[in-house]
């Protein structure tokens, strides 16, 4: 059994301002450890979270690759959009393990504590951004063995990455959402369902142009489309599918705001159904 131990203090109300920030932050630092120490412990999750993009990508790779053209070979046109799957997938797990918390006395516990109440939705955040940037290195690693052979240089891929970690800190605050919302871990893991429909409805596996007209609006106005396309245009410019020139800044800062966006909506309603979850 995981012991929790959290550094005693005043209650909010006693406290400075200072004081306050300063407890928060000790907070939220015990209960990311409480979090990536169990991450670390579920050997099961981090093995489905890694082999599952990795199976994704082989499939696409050597069952669907040779039936679509692209223009290129698939693989570097399709590893963008495998790896936002990846998030996915390390999000569903998330949402289970916020579920489990909520309804099996952990949450009762710390509010028998003065703690912050945030500090426990952050905990499984940081969490769930170490498991994903871990899956994500990997699923990079078996696409490069597979022949993706990115082009970018060094501001290339520290932007790209920025890009990915700003996705996936967005997922994950919508699977704490989900979490703390639904009311038992089955529910919880369907979440990995929907975030898995996104990046299928555009531009990751087939040019949005060859989607049915009716599904073409939806494919290039959702925020999936231009994050593909911005960490395409970075890691391999001048391929199909990948935003060049001056239309790589504005689809580069749509997809920030997007991700910004997510992730400021759903921390505040994770925050909110937190409070209301009894």
């Amino acid at each position: 059994m995981t012991t929790l131990t959290t550094t005693p203090h005043l209650t909010p109300a006693r406290q400075g301002p200072l004081t306050a920030v300063r407890h928060a932050l000790a907070d939220a630092a015990t209960m990311a450890g409480r979090s990536l120490r169990l991450a670390r412990r579920d050997i099961d999750v981090l093995v489905t979270a890694t082999a599952v993009p990795v199976m994704i990508l082989l499939m696409f790779t050597f069952v669907f690759g040779g039936a679509v053209d692209v223009g290129i070979d698939y693989i570097q046109y399709a590893t963008p959009g495998i790896i936002l799957l990846c998030a996915g997938f390390g999000a569903a797990s998330t949402a289970v393990a916020v579920e489990q918390d909520m309804s099996g006395g952990m949450v009762d516990r710390l509010r028998s504590l003065p703690t912050t109440p945030w500090t426990f939705l952050f905990g499984h955040v940081v969490a769930a951004m170490a498991r994903n940037l871990v899956t994500t290195g990997v699923v990079f690693a078996v696409a490069a063995a597979l022949g993706f052979r990115p082009s970018a240089g060094v501001l290339g891929w520290l932007a790209a990455v920025g890009l990915l970690t700003l996705f996936i800190n967005a997922i994950a605050w919508a699977a704490a959402f989900n979490g703390a919302v639904v009311r038992s871990p089955e529910a919880a893991g369907a979440f990995s369902f929907v975030v898995m429909f996104f990046p299928y409805v555009s531009s990751a596996f087939v040019p949005v142009e060859t989607l049915p007209t009716w599904m073409r609006g939806f494919a290039q106005h959702q925020p999936v489309t231009p994050l593909i396309e911005t960490v395409r245009g970075l890691l391999v410019p001048g391929t199909p599918g990948a935003v060049s020139g001056d239309e790589l800044g504005s689809t580069a800062l749509l997809a920030v705001v997007w991700c910004l966006g997510l992730t400021v909506v759903f921390a505040a309603l994770a925050a909110w159904a937190y409070r209301r979850r009894r």
